[in-house]
């Protein structure tokens, strides 16, 4: 039956997105619930068939299909709704008030990655309502617990219920197609594979004693060492096949002599000295062309005026694509010398090489949306729930099409104080998303 336009409402993408940030979903404890519920309430009104499956029935997570003409393979759609917390930061607007100010929505989640999620609700919700038949079965999956590793959300639904995601070869996530400024042209950089998770704990060693009596090499002053160490000698240079892609194409749409020093980048021996050339400009491309470290968490010492013997050091290790876990451990290891003991806490494995089969799809959905704009493939920095669909054999791309102001400084919101993003680029991507549910298998 065709579900005509005003059979039942369908909101905006800007108006969902402003009810999701209202949901606390802060990850831990991440209460995903409530939200959840609102989504499905959305998709039930407008007919799909939904279920809900959870390891932890207070964080459940979403299926929503759209039947197709069975002409071409299923479609997966997928985005979560838990964000990370606001703790200790000075927001200027309530992080859970979704408030429209100036053309922008502000709160938690308005980058990461509410919007997206929103964006595919409402481009889902449009197809519906018009009575549009995809070619392929659209399946929608509203996930928990990305923020916090997954273990709630896609690697249970993966290894739980993996008939769910029968026969499909692509889907879209986070994290990917914002609008991106280099000169006077843009560009929208597409995830097409990502970087892989390594945890570490190191744990630093040293004589203690009484606070009156203070010792050499203790492993307060070993730790100090090796974090400067650190933050002053970068890991070795690794161009892997995206980057150098990714690199090449955005040269191809620069003039001189912008792409002469950024396809310096790809010689290893220029790559440090063609990133201090580029400043601020260079930051997206830091974390794309080595392992990168972060340490986050620093115990250790229980009294004023005891010294501590042992300090534990947390650190956030990213992988480029070709790389080990182990072969990180080696090279802190190297930095540390003898004065601490590394342990991997947790590890997952990245996806494979990508499949490009949908890329000039994606591709020719931006060019049409913002003409003149250049779509390039992306290695994301950071990794998204594609890690777990690649083992279902998935290709994600990273497709959360976002027409941004060229001042609007993406990077710096995100995990951060004042996450905003403006209302018309979250209409931009819904958009750009309906045009892919249209367009999807023709």
């Amino acid at each position: 039956m065709t579900v005509s336009e005003s059979s039942f409402p369908a909101p905006a993408a800007d108006e969902i997105l402003r009810e999701l940030i209202r949901f606390d979903t802060t990850n831990p404890p991440g209460n995903e619930k409530a939200c959840i519920d609102y989504i499905k309430s959305l998709m039930d009104a407008a007919g799909f068939e939904t279920r809900l499956l959870a390891r932890d029935d207070n964080r459940p997570n979403l299926i929503a299909r759209m039947p197709g003409k069975q002409e071409q393979r299923p479609l997966l759609m997928y985005g979560h709704v838990d964000v990370v917390p606001t703790v200790k930061q000075n927001w200027q607007h309530p992080p859970f008030g979704g408030d429209l100010i100036d053309g922008e929505i502000w709160g938690r989640g308005a980058l990461d990655m509410k919007s997206g999620v929103a964006m595919m609700i409402a481009a889902m919700l449009k197809a519906r309502a018009e009575g549009f038949v995809p070619a392929g079965d659209i399946v929608f999956a509203a996930l928990s617990d990305e923020e916090a590793g997954g273990d709630y959300g896609a690697r249970f639904l993966v290894d739980s219920h993996p008939e769910l995601f029968e026969n499909i070869k692509f889907a879209v996530g986070e994290f990917g197609a914002a609008s991106m400024y280099i000169g006077n042209r843009t560009f929208y950089p597409v995830q097409v594979s990502e970087k892989q998770i390594c945890w570490i704990r190191a744990i630093f060693k040293g004589p203690g004693g009484h606070g009156s009596m203070p010792v050499k090499n203790g492993a307060m002053t070993n730790l100090g060492r090796f974090l400067q160490k650190l933050d002053r000698t970068p890991l070795p240079v690794r161009i892997t096949p995206v980057v150098r892609q990714m690199i090449e194409e955005l040269c191809a749409g620069l003039p001189q002599p912008a792409a002469f020093v950024l396809r310096c980048l790809l010689n290893p021996r220029l790559t440090d000295l063609t990133l201090a050339l580029l400043g601020d400009r260079g930051r997206i491309f830091r974390p794309l062309l080595r392992n990168t470290v972060s340490p986050t968490i620093v115990s250790g010492g229980e009294k004023v005026n005891v010294i501590p013997s042992e300090i534990t050091l947390h650190l956030d290790g990213r992988i480029v694509p070709g790389s080990t876990p182990a072969e990180l451990v080696e090279q802190l290891g190297r930095m540390a010398g003898r004065t601490a003991d590394f342990e991997i806490l947790r590890t997952d494995a990245g996806p494979g090489e990508p499949d490009m089969g949908m890329f000039d799809l994606l591709s020719g959905i931006l060019r049409d949306a913002d003409p003149g704009a250049t779509p390039v493939p992306m290695l994301l920095p950071g990794v998204t729930d594609a890690r777990f669909f690649s083992l279902l054999g998935i290709q994600t791309y990273g497709f959360n099409p976002l027409k941004l102001p060229r001042d609007f400084n993406f990077f710096s919101l995100i995990h951060n104080a004042d996450e905003r993003v403006p209302a018309d680029a979250v209409k931009f991507g819904s958009r750009a998303l309906f045009e892919l549910i249209c367009r999807y298998g023709k």
